[in-house]
């Protein structure tokens, strides 16, 4: 078995939060994504019965799992790692819920969840997030400077919003976004703009941001593929959110069928693997032929 993808769709991003008031059930959403052949689903892993409830249903239908937390202190990771040992979970994703202002204070709770995760035998992940540890990027650079073995989960959404990065992209910008890419292994995904942090993805006046995005996540995909082990698993989200995150129209309800949008983004990132897949293969066969 080579390097594999693994395309998981988030429970969040399942809610409607339309006027009509209706909401599918827990049960109903996970039937929906697995028959759309998403490999897993991410979720909240606090909560010890509805992580429960939740493995009961993916066991059923062998569905992954990305454990979600969102800790303010070093023990508030404990209960996580606990339910994710008793149901399993292909990694956790760490959002630091904590906004120090000086590297050293970060890096004493980095540590600390370091030598919980070291107990267990999934990895735990940090996500680069807004609101969080994390929020900027030149703060997020610096704690790899002080830690440059910390493994990110890149959703690299918040950081073009956070910079508002000129367009076109400078080279300069590229390349911190590069640093990051360098240390991610594992992806939330949605298009922003520098002014959204979700845009419709079917829109073509976006395609220029899709494009961009593409471009970054190939580039991490690219660098996870030298860094990983031959027969590691790389997870990427679908996280398409409801409102706020997604754009709405007057009647308050979004501007777009995001479930569409998310199997849109499923089968480009598909795509963009295969493609990756391909040409690899082809440079070993030519190096071999050499």
């Amino acid at each position: 078995m080579s390097q594999r993808l693994l395309v998981f769709q988030s429970m969040w991003a399942m809610e409607r939060r339309h006027s009509d008031g209706f909401e599918r059930s827990l049960e109903e959403n996970v039937a929906l994504i697995t028959e759309a052949g998403f490999d897993g689903v991410s979720a909240h892993y606090t909560d010890r019965a509805a992580v429960r409830r939740l493995a009961q249903l993916r066991a059923a239908r062998g569905l992954d799992a990305e454990g979600q937390c969102f800790p303010q202190t070093i023990d508030d990771l404990q209960p996580v790692l606990e339910n994710a040992v008793e149901c399993g979970v292909h990694h956790i994703d760490l959002q630091p819920d904590v906004r120090p202002r000086t590297v050293a204070e970060a890096v004493r709770l980095l540590d600390g969840w370091q030598r919980l995760a070291e107990q267990v035998t999934f990895p735990v992940y940090i996500e680069t997030h807004r609101d969080r540890m994390t929020t900027d990027l030149f703060f997020t650079l610096d704690l790899l400077d002080e830690r440059p073995g910390m493994k990110l989960l890149g959703d690299i959404s918040h950081y073009l919003v956070g910079r508002e990065f000129a367009w076109p992209v400078s080279d300069e910008n590229h390349a911190l976004m590069h640093r990051i890419l360098d240390h991610c292994w594992a992806f939330h995904g949605r298009v922003a703009s520098r002014e959204q942090v979700q845009i419709e993805l079917s829109f073509e006046p976006h395609r220029m941001w899709v494009d961009l995005f593409m471009g970054w996540w190939r580039y991490g995909f690219e660098s996870w593929r030298r860094r990983a082990g031959a027969h590691d698993t790389l997870s990427f989200t679908c996280e398409l959110g409801p409102k706020p995150y997604a754009i709405i129209g007057r009647d308050g309800n979004d501007t777009t069928d995001r479930w569409a949008e998310s199997l849109l983004l499923r089968d480009w990132i598909r795509a963009l693997w295969q493609e990756i897949d391909t040409q690899q293969g082809a440079r070993t066969v030519g190096a071999a032929a050499g």
